[in-house]
């Protein structure tokens, strides 16, 4: 199956654009811990930046993208348990654009959001 590339709308990332229809399902979708996450950062409610949700960049769907900070955010759940050797691959293919990538646990999301917004505070 041939994949089409564009790069983003004002942005030199490259796009899956087969992959934008599910990144709009996975908005609606969601789960508990990006909906939490969400809920502190959209509207540049984290130190005035603007974050994208559910993003396409390249043949990856990210939990999160601010553009002016060429950051990433994923929320690792277990799901992420058992595809280690997959995060590697997408994060040194995200890294190569120059992009930052934070992992954050799920389950401090949900115990410690508090102390999750510290971090992204102090790491953004």
């Amino acid at each position: 199956m041939k994949t089409e590339m564009q790069n983003n709308k004002n942005s030199d990332l490259p796009c899956n654009i087969e992959l934008k229809k599910l990144a709009s399902e996975l908005r609606k979708a969601g789960n508990l811990s990006e909906a939490l996450l969400w809920l502190q950062i959209k509207n540049r409610k984290l130190k005035g930046l603007c974050f994208d949700r559910q993003k396409v960049i390249g043949n990856y769907i990210v939990d999160f993208y601010c553009a002016d900070k060429r950051v990433v955010i994923e929320i690792d759940g277990t799901t992420h348990d058992y595809k280690y050797e997959y995060d590697k691959e997408r994060d040194e293919y995200l890294k190569s654009f120059g992009l930052k990538v934070v992992h954050i646990l799920d389950i401090d999301v949900k115990q410690n959001l508090a102390g999750v917004m510290q971090f992204l505070e102090e790491n953004i």
